[in-house]
């Protein structure tokens, strides 16, 4: 099995096993008091939504920007929810029953082969783009599919700088449970993605985010960019 095959089935395997109680266990990642929900709101921010804006979230599990999303584009908006994962989506279809969320829909895909509507105007990537082998691919087919001046944010997490030891320690163990450690710190992904946001994206930012072990990257499609 090749290497791709077998992250991705590490991952499915993984998140099957999270689902259930992932909504709770996440409060506690990638550990106590670390502030994941104003990263994801931030990330969200980074999105320049308005009404009725149609976003995909990628790798969206359980669905929980869901509800910041729905704040900001409104029920004339859509949102599209993509993951690889069988039972993070059945959890994320709970959460949008239990909201009576009309807008919301849901696609079981992997990322680097989902096929983006034409002229999204936003799509946003939450702690999970670095764990897909392909991010860089899947970024460029993104920028594709965004409508003129439609905006990529990704949200994910880094193996720290120049900081103390037991933040790098961090920024590490907060990825062992879905990745073999080495090769996602040898492969250093958070570069291939901001190489790639660079290079298919106008006004791209990169923002450091709690002593480096995580990053908000963002730009949108214009200026030149195909």
């Amino acid at each position: 099995m090749a290497q791709v095959d077998r992250t991705r089935e590490r991952l499915i395997e993984t998140y099957r096993k999270k689902a259930k109680h992932y909504d709770v266990t996440s409060r506690l990642y990638p550990a106590p008091g670390y502030p994941q929900r104003a990263q994801r709101l931030q990330a969200v921010r980074a999105l320049g939504l308005r009404p009725g804006d149609t976003v995909v979230d990628m790798a969206c599990g359980t669905g929980l920007n869901f509800r910041l999303l729905e704040g900001v584009v409104g029920p004339g908006g859509r949102i599209v929810g993509v993951d690889l994962t069988d039972a993070m989506l059945a959890r994320a279809q709970d959460r949008i029953e239990t909201n009576g969320w009309s807008n919301v829909s849901l696609v079981q895909a992997d990322a680097a082969g989902f096929d983006f509507p034409a002229g999204v105007n936003a799509i946003l990537s939450t702690y999970a783009m670095t764990q897909v082998p392909e991010c860089a691919e899947v970024i460029a087919h993104g920028a594709k599919a965004l409508s003129g001046g439609g905006r990529w944010a990704v949200l994910d997490l880094k193996v720290p700088g120049h900081t103390p030891r037991w933040i790098a320690q961090l920024g590490t163990a907060i990825v062992r449970p879905f990745a073999a450690i080495d090769e996602w710190t040898m492969r250093r992904p958070w570069e291939a993605i901001r190489a790639a946001m660079e290079e298919e994206l106008a006004d791209f930012s990169w923002t450091e985010l709690f002593f480096g072990t995580a990053f908000l990257a963002a730009g949108s499609r214009g200026g030149g960019k195909k």
